[in-house]
């Protein structure tokens, strides 16, 4: 028997098992459907040609229908039944998401970092990777020798350079998202393939409705992505396409477009039922795969025996599974405590904060340096974002000089592009990268968010553990110098009410550098709010941001406040403390001075607002007796009036005034004029007024 029949009978097998799992969970509809899912069926011939012929080095990002793709990876029936169930030992999430939603790190098979059923979303992942791959091979690291690369030298065969896959739908080519993918992918000639199945269908509404053209005719528009249009619903044909495209990758390391036309031969999810909208039924069961595929075998001299047998033989081992996955264990109450986040190595404080003999240093610069030593020491460090490059070294020169010193495949610029600056490290950190990026402004965070909460933060926990993002991204934030109302905002309301990223908000340059060397060696994401304002110390009353430069091997652990201001317990005085963090570190510590109470007045700065140092701030509350809290951010339904309630609800048997919070004016954007920006936001004088009265309360 030749290759082409062995071929054809392991991608019939493969087609059976798909089949007969949708068959069996249509049969079973009221057992199973408890969990929203959906089935291959009709996408079978396409997802298998391709499963088949990825490798262990290679990285797949498929999506909700591609059950079939699974199979064909090495995953058992009984693997995609634990997690269609939720049950405990799903190898995937351990029960936490949807069926067909995988994150694999198998030795054997290829690799799948978590992705969202977001539609599209998993592009700028899947391209991450595709990047990474590229990175490492730019910079020699290719050899799979990087201790945190899922990708043991032991795992390449026959030393085939690796490719990634994003499977994608028709329906999500619509996306934005995916623009921002394939722009990358061609301007950067990276080794990924996009496998577009084309069934016609979004939801309820159809191609004609929704799409002014085809995945393959919009592929056109991005010069450098080559893209080919097949028949997905022919086994053999897809193969044989998909054969060719994935060995042209591997060579000559550029992108490719697949559009597959196939047949949605089942409802969308178990809960879409088909028969409610769609009237194009028997026409698409008239482009079922399994007929062809079945009539390929008996072409090249299977028995109808033999077909039979196959059958047979895949109803009964599906059947089995089914049966031993109804049996197995669901999670338990505890188990939904675990794998938020990995474990990080940093969690005291070391090294030395100020060194003997060194130079007081603005609080940029402190950023730089950390930067400088962290890329000098790790090759799998680099950073990226908008105008970082060699040209300008970022807007507000964080990046000086970084470029030519590590060259422009270390520090390089994007495009305009926040949603694939934030989700492309999903992709870099699976490859064994440490990627540093930049968001220009708090104010343009608001594309990249998808990503962040989608993707980025929950990757650990619904991925079970496997695929912990490790990143840093960098947001210059705050109202400093009339920067008007695109240039001036605050939103670590938003980024705290994601769950699954570590915050910073440092006040200084030497906690600054410690956070910025404790966020490298934490395998979580983590977010480092910047104010601007305190970048070089130009806004009067800041000159505290400035710090004598920390040595190379300081590390400040998240979720260590610091009590800047310590004061005694006193019973015949009126005392405060003032819980605040960046910009309003520098306005409490100028009011208590103001008012000559700095023996009255305890100030903490938070340092990082996630994970967040209760201990400390509930200790000085009730040692105090009143609490105010100062922010930067409109006080209404903000981070600080939760901290605020928080402490109340903690502290209130020790509380003689209610607990207080200062923040801007409750606004929708800070103004360009000077006048009303002062008007808006906290001052050292506001601060000191606020002071006088909680103490007199």
């Amino acid at each position: 028997m030749n290759m082409k029949k062995e071929t054809l009978k392991k991608g019939f097998s493969k087609l059976c098992t798909a089949k007969a799992m949708a068959e069996l969970y249509e049969a079973n509809f009221k057992q199973v459907s408890k969990y929203v899912h959906a089935t291959s069926r009709g996408h079978e011939a396409i997802q298998i040609a391709l499963g088949m012929q990825l490798l262990p080095q290679d990285y797949a990002f498929p999506y909700y229908r591609d059950d079939a793709m699974l199979l064909s990876f090495g995953l058992e029936p009984y693997d995609l039944m634990l997690q269609l169930l939720a049950k405990k030992d799903d190898p995937f999430s351990g029960g936490r998401t949807y069926y067909s939603h995988p994150s694999l790190k198998d030795d054997d098979k290829p690799k799948i970092p978590h992705q969202s059923s977001a539609t599209g979303m998993q592009a700028i992942p899947a391209t991450g990777v595709a990047m990474g791959m590229q990175y490492k091979e730019l910079q020699g690291l290719d050899d799979y020798s990087l201790e945190s690369d899922p990708v043991s030298s032991s795992a390449v065969e026959n030393a085939l350079k690796p490719i990634t896959v994003c499977s994608l739908g028709d329906a999500s080519v619509t996306e934005g998202e995916i623009a921002e993918a394939f722009q990358m992918a061609a301007l950067k000639q990276m080794p990924i393939l996009y496998l577009v199945q084309d069934n016609g269908w979004d939801i309820s509404a159809n191609a004609a409705e929704t799409r002014a053209q085809s995945a393959f005719e919009y592929a056109q528009g991005f010069k450098g992505l080559e893209a080919i249009s097949i028949d997905g619903a022919n086994f053999t044909e897809s193969y044989e396409a998909i054969e060719k495209v994935i060995e042209t990758i591997r060579t000559e390391r550029r992108p490719f477009l697949v559009h597959a036309k196939v047949p949605l031969l089942n409802h969308h999810t178990s809960g879409v039922r088909m028969e409610w909208y769609r009237d194009d039924l028997e026409e698409a069961r008239s482009r079922d795969p399994y007929p062809v595929i079945k009539q390929q075998l008996l072409d090249v001299g299977f028995s109808e025996s033999e077909v039979k047998k196959i059958e047979t033989s895949a109803y009964a081992e599906v059947q089995a599974h089914f049966e031993k996955a109804l049996q197995a264990e669901d999670p338990k109450p505890e188990d939904l405590f675990t794998n938020d986040f990995v474990p990080t190595p940093i969690t005291e404080e070391q090294g030395t904060r100020a060194p003997e003999g060194a130079e007081k240093v603005v609080m940029v610069d402190c950023a730089l340096f950390a930067v400088e030593e962290l890329m000098k020491k790790h090759k799998e460090c680099l950073l990226y974002g908008q105008d970082v490059g060699g040209r300008l070294g970022g807007v507000f020169r964080e990046a000086a000089t970084l470029a030519q010193k590590f060259g422009d495949d270390r520090v390089f610029n994007t495009p305009i592009q926040e949603a694939f600056i934030v989700g492309s490290t999903v992709g870099m950190s699976a490859v064994g990268l440490k990627p540093i990026v930049e968001v220009q402004f708090a104010d343009y965070i608001w594309p990249g968010l998808n990503q962040l909460f989608t993707e980025v933060s929950r990757s650990c926990y619904l991925s079970n553990g496997k695929w912990p993002v490790s990143m840093i991204l960098r947001v210059p934030i705050g109202a400093y110098g009339s920067g008007g109302p695109y240039h001036s905002s605050s939103v670590e309301s938003v980024i705290t009410n994601i769950r699954g990223i570590k915050i910073a908000y440092p006040s200084n340059g030497a906690d600054l550098k410690g956070l910025m060397k404790a966020a490298y060696y934490d395998p979580n994401p983590v977010v480092i709010l910047e104010h601007k304002g305190l970048y070089w110390s130009k806004v009067p009353g800041t000159q505290g941001a400035t710090s004598v430069e920390p040595s190379e091997d300081y590390v400040l652990p998240f979720g260590k406040a610091w009590v800047l201001q310590e004061i005694w317990k006193q019973e015949n005085v009126e005392t405060l403390t003032i819980v605040t963090y960046g910009m309003g570190v520098h306005w409490a510590m100028n009011a208590s001075e103001a008012l000559g109470m700095q023996d009255q007045i305890e100030v903490i700065d938070l340092r990082t607002l996630f994970p967040l140092d209760e201990d400390t701030i509930m200790t000085s509350v009730k040692k105090t007796g009143k609490c105010l809290v100062v922010t930067e951010e409109p006080s209404n339904n903000s981070f600080a009036r939760a901290l605020s309630g928080k402490i109340q609800e903690e502290c209130f048997k020790y509380l003689d005034a209610p607990v207080m919070t200062i923040g801007s004016e409750n606004m929708p954007a800070i103004p360009l004029n000077s006048t009303l920006e002062q008007t808006m936001i906290p001052s050292t004088e506001k601060v000191k007024s606020k002071i006088e009265t909680l103490l007199n309360y």
